[in-house]
């Protein structure tokens, strides 16, 4: 299935043979380390800058069915992102994996984001439009 939007997303997540559990990364742009004037002006006009992970969270589909819902939640933390990253993982015998299961592939997420490693997600803006990050 191709995906194009977030319903696409938890379509596909419903639609699996064994039941997913959704892992969120949120992050934040901003300017990276020793960023130059150049870069600071490509920040300020909204291109460029790092993105440092802020918050993260898995969730069943049925529980973040609608984007907004997800943004809402959010909001509560404190924390302010600009970008969230979604992976799946797979549960096993019909069950889907629980949140303690959901920890180590969250923290290698991170990572890799960190490390600017960010193909193997999808991400989404704040609107929940699918963003494409080079």
């Amino acid at each position: 299935m191709n995906i194009e939007s977030y319903q696409d997303l938890i379509q596909a997540a419903q639609a699996q043979t064994e039941p997913q559990r959704l892992l969120f990364v949120f992050a934040k742009a901003e300017l990276p380390n020793g960023y130059t004037e150049h870069q600071k002006q490509h920040f300020e006009q909204g291109q460029g800058g790092a993105l440092e992970p802020v918050l993260c969270v898995d969730k069943l589909p049925q529980d973040v069915a609608n984007f907004q819902q997800l943004v809402e939640e959010s909001r509560h933390t404190g924390l302010n992102w600009d970008i969230a990253f979604v992976s799946a993982l797979g549960g096993r015998g019909g069950f889907p994996p629980n949140s303690d299961e959901a920890v180590q592939p969250l923290k290698m997420m991170m990572q890799k984001i960190q490390g600017g490693m960010i193909a193997d997600f999808l991400t989404f803006d704040k609107n929940g439009e699918l963003v494409a990050l080079y």
